[in-house]
């Protein structure tokens, strides 16, 4: 692992609490459609994985830079749809200089057998959310 670690959604919202800073990097429509995580301390920073169309987004770095603290100066929490974009972004913020965390089912979780995400994962958890934009 090339990152500082895993996290559960309530052990990420423990982190949170403690001073770390949410990162979510899915896509704008995501945010609007699908809801927004909340953290303890307000907004997280919204910075995309990849732009629409599924393109990545090459300036990630150079936004995670103007956006969040020194690198060194707080834990960064990553969180996407089910985990997978957030473990690439954490483990490019930690090349970059940063502590950074993957959440583990992302905001919406895994996909049931009827392939709805009701499983688990920050929104399935119970942990704070907002809808829109």
């Amino acid at each position: 692992m090339s990152y500082a670690g895993d996290l559960t959604p309530q052990q990420a919202w423990d982190k949170l609490k403690d001073g770390a800073i949410l990162v979510d990097v899915r896509t704008e429509a995501e945010w609007a459609h699908i809801g927004r995580p909340k953290a303890p301390s307000g907004d997280p920073l919204f910075i995309q994985w990849n732009l629409a169309g599924g393109v990545p987004n090459q300036g990630f770095l150079t936004e995670l830079a103007e956006q969040a603290p020194e690198a060194g100066t707080a834990d960064l929490v990553f969180l996407c749809r089910s985990g997978q974009r957030s473990i690439a972004a954490a483990e490019a913020a930690t090349a970059a200089g940063w502590s950074a965390y993957n959440v583990l089912e992302g905001f919406e979780g895994v996909p049931d057998r009827y392939g709805e995400r009701t499983v688990n994962g920050w929104k399935n958890s119970g942990l704070p959310t907002t809808i829109g934009a």
